[in-house]
Parts: C-alpha cells; structure tokens; sequence
C-alpha cells in the first residue's frame, strides 16, 4: 500500500506543476512551454491539493472556486505511472469536501472522457466555450 499524502496548499511550484503536467496526459493540452502562463495559473487558482508520494509531486486538482455555489476543477492531473490506483478520484473527493454547496464542474481531456462517469460524475451537454474575443459575434 502507498502512503500518499494528499494536502491544500496555498502555492504550487510552476516547475513542480509543469513536471506533473508532462508525467500525467495533460502535459498536451496545457501551454507548459509558456512558464509566464502557468506561473500566473498557478498564483490564479483558489484551491489546489496535491497528492505527493515521499515528497515527490505524484498528483493534482487545481481549482477556481467561491466554495458555495461553483467550483471549475480547471487541472486533473496524475503521473501515467501512479494512475488507476484512485489518486484522480481522490484529489476529486477532496476538492469536493471542502466545497460541500458546490457543484464541481471540469471540462474532461478527451482521453479522459469515460473515467468521469466511472467514479459517480454526471456528464452535462449544455457547455459552451469561448476560446477568443474575436470569435463573439
């Protein structure tokens, strides 16, 4: 059995993120060449837990929320080598226990699509996304 430690921080390291991000299937999907970006999504978010197997950054749920009525997990994140083992589902387990009104609301990667309804989550078919300005009509 893994001892993995799950905590809230208040900060997370952009290169620590960044490290994460290219050991999980979220490293193509997010601009881990642009350290200016994820340092400022990293000071952005309101509520990060990590998931750190002997100290080392194995998982994380990055988050925006106002703990009562939303919280957008924006970032799920889990080394390939640790995954299956119930850290995603933990990390969504946490989050949610510290925004009990809330509903956690996340965009899946495509690879990811049939894990959510695995563990309890409820796909939604109205989302809509506006990547850029130019595009509002």
């Amino acid at each position: 059995m893994m001892n993995i430690i799950y905590k809230v921080e208040s900060s997370l390291e952009p290169s620590e993120f960044i490290d994460v991000l290219k050991r999980s299937t979220l490293g193509g999907r997010r601009p881990i060449d642009d350290f200016e970006r994820i340092k400022k999504m990293c000071e952005n978010a309101n509520l990060i837990i990590t998931a750190k197997f002997n100290g080392k950054l194995i998982g994380v749920a990055r988050s925006i929320t106002d703990f009562v009525y939303c919280t957008y997990l924006s970032d799920l994140a889990v080394d390939k080598e640790y995954q299956k083992k119930g850290i995603g589902k933990k990390l969504i387990e946490e989050t949610k226990k510290l925004t009990l009104q809330a509903k956690l609301i996340l965009l899946s990667a495509p690879a990811a699509v049939n894990y959510y309804p695995k563990i309890g989550m409820k796909k939604h078919e109205h989302c809509f996304i506006l990547d850029d300005l130019k595009e509002l009509k």
